[in-house]
Formats: C-alpha cells, sequence, structure tokens
C-alpha cells in the first residue's frame, strides 16, 4: 500500500479518492471546498491545509480539477502542490486541459525532481460506482510502471498511449465523440417524438438497441430526466470540444461534427443550460423542433 495524495474532490475527484481508500492506501487530500471533503475524511482520509501539504505527504499525488486555470492553482506558488515535491515522488494529472498546458507542466515538475502521468479517465459517475473506469496515461515508461498497480486500483483498464501530454490528446479525441453522439441520440428521439412515438418509448428502444454505446446507455435517460448533480455540464464539456478544434488546426485535421456540436453547446449556454449535463443539447434541439415538453 502506499503513501498517496489527491487534491480536486468533486464528483469524480472524490469517487476516485474513495476507490484509493478503499483499496488501503493511506490517503492524504485537500479540496477548495472543503465541505465537500467531508464523507472521505469520516472514511480515514487525513485533511490537509493546502495542496503543498498534500504533495509533502504523499510518494504519489493526485489532481483532478476542470481546467488549466483550476490546474495552476493548485500547482503553482509557494502553497502549490510542484513545491511539496522532490526526488522519488509521482504527480499524476487526472484533469482534462491542453496538451500543451500538461506538457508545460511536467517539465515543472521533473525541475523539482519529481516525475508526471497525465493520467484522465474515461466514464461517468455510473461507470465509476461499479469499478469500470478505463485510464489513459502519458508519461516515462518507467515512472508508468511504478504508479500502475495504483492505477489498476481506480479502474480495470490501464493503458499507456505515450508520452506527456499524449494522453490528455486521446481524452479530448474521446470526449469530443461524447458530445457528437448525443446530439445525434437526440435527433433521433425528436424525430420519433414528433411522429407521435413517446419519449419514453423511444429511449428505450433506442438505449437496448445496436446504436447503444456504453454513453448512450446511461446519458440517454437524461433527455427524460436531469441528474440532481450535473455529470459532466455543458461548460466542462465545451471546453474539451475548443481543445479538441484547437488541436485540429494544429494537426490539420477536420472535425466538422465537433464543430456543428459545439454551437449547440454555445446555443445551451445562450438558453441558460450551462450547469446542466450536457444531455442539455437535447434540450435546445427540442426547442428548435418546438417540442413544447423542455424539461426543466
Amino acid at each position: 500500500m502506499a503513501k498517496v495524495g489527491f487534491v480536486g474532490l468533486g464528483v469524480m475527484g472524490g469517487g476516485i479518492a474513495r476507490r484509493l481508500l478503499d483499496a488501503g492506501h493511506e490517503l492524504a487530500g485537500w479540496n477548495r471546498t472543503k465541505e465537500k471533503a467531508a464523507p472521505l475524511v469520516e472514511a480515514g482520509m487525513t485533511w490537509c491545509d493546502s495542496p503543498r501539504e498534500v504533495a509533502d505527504r504523499s510518494g504519489v499525488v493526485f489532481t483532478m480539477v476542470t481546467n488549466v486555470a483550476a490546474l495552476e492553482a493548485v500547482t503553482g506558488g509557494p502553497d502549490g502542490i510542484v513545491a511539496g515535491l522532490g526526488p522519488g515522488k509521482v504527480y499524476v494529472d487526472m484533469s482534462t486541459v491542453s496538451p500543451a498546458a500538461s506538457r508545460e507542466l511536467a517539465e515543472r515538475v521533473r525541475a523539482a525532481g519529481a516525475e508526471m502521468l497525465d493520467a484522465p479517465v474515461s466514464g461517468s459517475v455510473a461507470t465509476l460506482e461499479q469499478g469500470k473506469l478505463s485510464v489513459m496515461v502519458g508519461g516515462d515508461a518507467a515512472t508508468f510502471e511504478r504508479v500502475e498497480p495504483i492505477l489498476h486500483d481506480i479502474g480495470p483498464t490501464v493503458t499507456r498511449v505515450g508520452e506527456n501530454g499524449q494522453a490528455v490528446l486521446v481524452k479530448i479525441a474521446h470526449n469530443l465523440q461524447l458530445a457528437v453522439q448525443m446530439l445525434a441520440f437526440s435527433e433521433g428521439v425528436l424525430l420519433a417524438e414528433k411522429g407521435g412515438i413517446a419519449r419514453e418509448v423511444a429511449v428505450e428502444v433506442f438505449t437496448s438497441s445496436a446504436i447503444a454505446s456504453p454513453m448512450v446507455k446511461y446519458r440517454g435517460p437524461f433527455v427524460l430526466e436531469q441528474p440532481d448533480e450535473a455529470w459532466f455540464d455543458v461548460n466542462m464539456m465545451q471546453k474539451d470540444m475548443l481543445y479538441a478544434l484547437e488541436a485540429g488546426r494544429q494537426l490539420d485535421v477536420p472535425l466538422p461534427t465537433t464543430a456543428i456540436t459545439n454551437e449547440y453547446l454555445t446555443a445551451a449556454r445562450g438558453l441558460g443550460l450551462e450547469r446542466q449535463d450536457f444531455a442539455a443539447l437535447f434540450d435546445v434541439l427540442a426547442q428548435l423542433a418546438g417540442v413544447e415538453k423542455v424539461r426543466d
């Protein structure tokens, strides 16, 4: 068992930290909102007063935060994670940020004498609870081998895809497909509904059919009722779509369906749906289609 730290204990980060605790690791943690960490503290996590203290206490430090600005806030400065790193330590960032920002941070970590992996995950809250997350990893092969057993405590599928920054690129390529699928699913449901088929029936048919990817199975029912707390909200999804479009420009890869879906995410924000799960793409199309029954 290892001395592990975790910074960023939101919906997904907190769930991953719980899995590490359940696996028997000695866990220290910090979160911007301390109240969200209370259940983990009750379960045995040691609360720290700063991200640096988490790094001071831990051999392997994880982060999962929302964007580049949040990542800089927890890693930089005298109270940041990098200040608490040193030889022999490994920093694992599970956030979805730009590949360039991830590579730049890896250089700062190496300058502190430690090693860094980028290790975003594929899966939802439901996937996490079922123990079925998959982890994609970028970074030094030897460092990956050191941390791989801990990553398997998070999810059963752990794949090193390349060097620093390449795992977050794969995650961005992965996430654009989630949004595009959700838009296509919404089109199908609305076409059926306007043709006289009950929305619930259309959802049941599609989520039990050949088009039912794991994402469609767990997010498709959100067109009937949004979750109480967004699993992945419109703002977060659009952040990743913009990363994808930028990468497409840099690598000369046309991303037509990504560009179109991104515009519908902008429309969702314009309708005040930015804090809802990105399944709110359905609500945008529903209003355009003149469907009266739009969810709250």
